[in-house]
Parts: C-alpha cells; structure tokens; sequence
C-alpha cells in the first residue's frame, strides 16, 4: 500500500487489519522486548489511545541503552526508521 509520507501513521491500523494483525500496544511491546532486543536504531509505532488519538497524538517505542522507552508525537510525523510491530492471533 503506498500512502503519502504525511499519512503513513494514519493508515497503520488500516494497514495491519489487511495484513491480519493487531498493532502492538504498549504492554504487548514490553512483553516483545522480554523476547530478545528490538529497535536498538528504529522505533515503532503502537497502538495509541483514542484520547490520545483524537488530539492528534500517537505513541511509539523504542529499546536504547538496555531499556525501553515510550514517547509520544504528532500522528503525522514521518520517520524513515519507525514502522509497527503486530501480533497474529490465529
């Protein structure tokens, strides 16, 4: 699916639905870093509260110096090196 950069983190959801997963939330990706070490140089995407959400906001995770961090920014900010983490539930 190609989307206009601006739009990228509002079509995750869309995106992941086609694909057949869930995008990870914040406790989800805790249990994932439990797992091994990811995004030691990317970060991703989780899923974000509607709250949150519909002001404009989303909330994305990464693992630096052996911990892991949650931060927030604008849905529509683009990072070449951001993606989602999902889990399939079958």
């Amino acid at each position: 699916m190609k989307v206009q950069r601006k739009l990228i983190p509002l079509c995750l959801i869309l995106l992941a639905t086609e694909m057949g997963i869930e995008i990870l939330n914040e406790e989800q990706y805790g249990e994932l870093q439990t797992l091994g070490q990811f995004d030691l140089k990317t970060s991703s995407w989780i899923k974000t509260l509607y709250d949150i959400r519909k002001l404009g906001g989303a909330i994305f995770c990464d693992r630096r110096y052996n911990t892991v961090f949650l931060y927030h920014n604008g849905a529509e900010s683009y990072y070449a090196a951001r993606g989602f983490r999902g889990v399939l539930r079958f």
